[in-house]
């Protein structure tokens, strides 16, 4: 079956939204946020260790998976769940987001047909199309498939964002044509940067091509401001269905992931967890800490007293800082355990904020403790 998302409750004092996905390896509860696992791993972890953090969905890449190890050898083992042996639902991105930071000229190398771009593993010549990215996810056998978009620079202006956007739609036309995966979901993107006639036309549009969920994307651009990516989900999400999962694309900072579901956006991703574990820093709700500081050399506390995660209950900040300071694997994996469920757990608060009906509340709360590390 493809997923299907439920709507139980919407928060009286915001548009945050409280719902199910149903799946085929079950049902995950929403808000949610999702570990990536760009080339069939999430950095430095076993599952077993993803699904102790209590994750649900988690993400990969097309584009990387395409280069290595290529879509039909993943297809030949039995598609990307038997292959990474992940026993719960998975989304892959269209590699839209890659192929475009590639694309060196923009108006030479973005046309009509695709994205002619070269391979960041051997320089080789690539060309990606709307059709391409969907046959390789479909062969991929995820759960949910993203349509291919442009990707545009946070400083394009309201004429390119606007032809941007337009063949962002013709693509998603395509995409959807050649979808054949009868249990694999295929989600819209909607695009327009910081512009609300833009937001609104492409969400409008998207919504008529009638996708089994939508994202918000072009807001984890290099250079885009906080506000022009709360503005981004205002403008797109009152054209969206109730009755479809909302899905903000490669966003993980705690912060925004508040913002975002506060705004009524249902599933968020992001490389941020194990990308920041990897230089030693945690999450903490007194903001993030860097356990390469001398300071922990000595400090035998966990890296947060509340944490429910594996490296909370069993090593020290002390022990973690030793790990970094010898540049041994492990520290990197117990920070990455960390750090991922600190994000899991924020949404499962989120989620009893909003049954609760006290979201303001929460967030005040969070954000006081979390903001007051920057004060010293």
């Amino acid at each position: 079956m493809k997923i299907k998302y439920t709507l139980e409750k919407e928060e009286k004092n915001t548009k945050a939204r409280l719902g199910k996905i149903e799946t085929n390896y079950g049902t995950y509860d929403t808000p949610m946020f999702m570990p990536v696992g760009t080339r069939a791993t999430v950095k430095g972890l076993t599952p077993e260790q993803v699904k102790d953090c209590n994750a649900g969905i988690i993400l990969s890449n097309t584009y990387h998976l395409w280069l290595r190890p290529g879509e039909d050898v993943v297809n030949h083992a039995g598609g990307l769940h038997k292959f990474m042996n992940w026993n719960g639902p998975i989304l892959t991105d269209s590699g839209g987001f890659q192929v475009f930071s590639l694309a060196k000229n923009k108006k030479k190398d973005i046309t009509e047909e695709g994205v002619h771009f070269k391979s960041h593993i051997d320089g080789s010549k690539l060309f990606l199309t709307p059709e391409k990215s969907i046959e390789i996810q479909n062969k991929l056998d995820s759960d949910i498939a993203m349509s291919f978009d442009e990707c545009p620079p946070a400083s394009a202006d309201h004429e390119y964002l606007k032809n941007s956007l337009e063949r962002t739609l013709r693509w998603a036309a395509r995409g959807k044509k050649v979808h054949s995966n009868p249990n694999q979901a295929l989600f819209g993107i909607v695009q327009g940067g910081p512009y609300e006639d833009l937001r609104k036309l492409s969400a409008i549009e998207t919504v008529k091509l009638d996708f089994d969920g939508y994202s918000i994307g072009g807001v984890a651009n290099d250079g885009e401001s906080k506000e022009d990516m709360y503005k981004a989900i205002d403008y797109s999400i009152p054209y969206l269905p109730k009755d479809k999962v909302r899905y903000l694309m490669g966003v993980g900072e705690p912060v925004d992931i508040i913002e975002g579901v506060e705004r009524g956006i249902d599933i968020f991703d992001c490389v941020l967890p194990t990308r920041i574990a990897r230089h030693g820093q945690a999450f903490t709700r007194n903001g993030k800490i860097n356990l390469n500081n001398a300071k922990f050399i000595e400090d035998f506390t966990p890296i947060e007293d509340t944490c429910d995660c594996y490296t909370c209950k069993n090593y020290t900040r002390g022990y973690i800082r030793h790990l970094m300071a010898t540049d041994e694997m492990l520290g990197k994996s117990l920070l990455s355990i960390h750090n991922i469920r600190f994000l899991i757990r924020l949404t499962e608060d989120l989620r009893e904020a909003i049954k609760n009906d006290n979201f303001l509340e929460y967030k005040k709360y969070f954000l006081e403790k979390y903001e007051q590390n920057k004060k010293h």
